[in-house]
């Protein structure tokens, strides 16, 4: 049986008409086009308290952080895409990674991260597109065990670069976004 690459997309933002929900989506086009089976999270759908360590150890991990970990563990791969928040990653992403990261009895450390390959772009309204976010993104992903594919993607002026459809105007560009969901699959599939 052929195997078929897992890819859980998600957004660092829970905004309702998010560029970056828009960004990753058009990813996980390329992935599906590539062979993937893609997952889409939208992370507004997990509401998660802020991570304290007091609240998980009087009442456990929430449910909504074991259903995210699940789906983590679940899939070989992740697409995301990183709204930039005063040069960095936005606390939502940082604080479902933090959850997603807890370890859970009779469980490998890191088990949601460790062996996942991701790749990371950015929609944005400033002149740099979110990339100083992506190199915080980054940084996370590959101190707990992730493989990020060195091609990233950051998008600026995002207030203009969108179709009405949720397409990128520039065919370039969206070219751009859909190699990384191909990328992602190819690399799945030559690892597995």
């Amino acid at each position: 049986m052929a195997f078929t690459p897992k890819i859980l997309a998600f957004a660092g933002s829970t905004r309702i008409d998010s560029y970056n929900k828009k960004l990753v989506k058009i990813a996980a086009t390329g992935a599906k086009a590539a062979g993937a089976q893609v997952t889409y999270l939208d992370l507004r759908d997990l509401p998660l308290p802020l991570f304290d360590e007091d609240l998980e150890a009087e009442e456990g991990l929430p449910a909504n952080a074991r259903t995210l970990k699940d789906l983590m563990i679940s899939h070989q791969g992740f697409s995301i895409a990183s709204p930039e928040y005063n040069s960095s990653v936005t606390g939502v992403l940082k604080n479902a990674i933090d959850w997603a990261s807890r370890p859970s009895p009779n469980e490998a450390p890191l088990a949601a991260f460790a062996d996942k390959v991701a790749t990371i772009m950015s929609a944005s309204p400033g002149s740099l597109g979110g990339l100083r976010g992506l190199v915080h993104l980054r940084s996370i992903l590959g101190n707990i065990k992730v493989l990020v594919l060195p091609d990233q993607v950051a998008i600026s002026k995002a207030y203009e670069a969108f179709n009405p459809d949720g397409t990128l105007k520039d065919p370039k560009q969206q070219q751009s976004i859909e190699h990384l969901g191909d990328r992602l699959t190819k690399i799945l599939l030559k690892l597995n």
